[in-house]
Formats: structure tokens, C-alpha cells, sequence
């Protein structure tokens, strides 16, 4: 039996990826809202879903948009497919876990659409993004980066 090697991360951008972790597991609350397979009530996943966004979430999708993509575009071409998506993708999950928070009626088709596409997401960004940005970035570029990144 082989064994699974996790993806080996930059020092600098672990504190971004154990975030990933947390939403990876808040995409599997929200994918899992309403159906029997879920431990948690629907209003324990929306509150999950506050305790993600509000404001470690927010801070996140800034960090990575004001901080990593501007260096990142120092040394590579920005305008790709990849980056693009990406950014495309930080505004589709604003306004759906805005609005799996905000609302008071129960939107159970919302949340499972919410958990796919952040599932997606990190996944996307932890296997292309991520490895982009490290092979491109000089180690002192990326170390000089850590201490804005949480």
C-alpha cells in the first residue's frame, strides 16, 4: 500500500493553506446541509459558515489579492486563465456565503452550491495556484511575504 504525501507548502504560505483546510471542511458541512449523512443542523453549518467568513475568510481572499497575485505578478504574467478563474471565483463565493449568511430563509440548494464551488476552489488553488506562484517567486520574495499572510 503506498502512502499519501500531502503537498509539501512554502513556509511562507502554510498559514494560507491551513485556512484551506478549514474551508475544505466547511465545503463538506455545506455539501452534506440537509441530507442524513450530516452530523450538524442546518444552523450549525450556516453558523460555521459566519465563523469562516467573518473575518478570517474576508482576510483571506485580501491576502491573496492584495498581497500574493501583486507579487506574484512581478515576476510572472498575471493575465491566465488560472489567476483569472480564480478572482472570478474569490466574487461567486463572496456573494453566495453572503448570502447563505445573510438570509433568513433557508436556502439548502445554496449551501450545497457554496460547498462545491469553495471545495473546488482550494483544491484548484492548493494544486495549480500555489505551485505557480511558489516556482515563480525568488525564496526572498517569498519569505519577505510571510509576515503579511495569516
Amino acid at each position: 500500500m503506498t502512502k499519501h504525501k500531502g503537498i509539501i507548502r512554502h513556509e511562507s504560505l502554510k498559514p494560507l493553506s491551513r485556512h484551506h483546510m478549514i474551508g475544505l471542511h466547511l465545503a463538506l458541512k455545506l455539501k452534506r446541509a440537509g441530507k442524513k449523512e450530516s452530523r450538524l443542523t442546518i444552523e450549525e453549518i450556516k453558523q460555521d459558515a459566519v465563523d469562516f467568513w467573518n473575518p478570517d475568510g474576508q482576510n483571506h481572499f485580501r491576502e491573496e489579492e492584495e498581497i500574493l497575485l501583486p507579487a506574484y505578478s512581478q515576476y510572472a504574467e498575471i493575465n491566465m486563465p488560472e489567476i483569472v478563474g480564480m478572482l472570478l471565483e474569490h466574487v461567486k463565493i463572496r456573494a453566495k456565503i453572503e448570502d447563505v449568511i445573510q438570509s433568513k430563509e433557508i436556502n439548502i440548494e445554496l449551501m450545497h452550491d457554496l460547498g462545491h464551488l469553495l471545495e473546488v476552489h482550494i483544491r484548484t488553488e492548493e494544486r495549480v495556484i500555489f505551485p505557480m506562484i511558489e516556482k515563480a517567486l525568488p525564496e526572498d520574495k517569498l519569505v519577505e511575504l510571510a509576515p503579511f499572510l495569516h
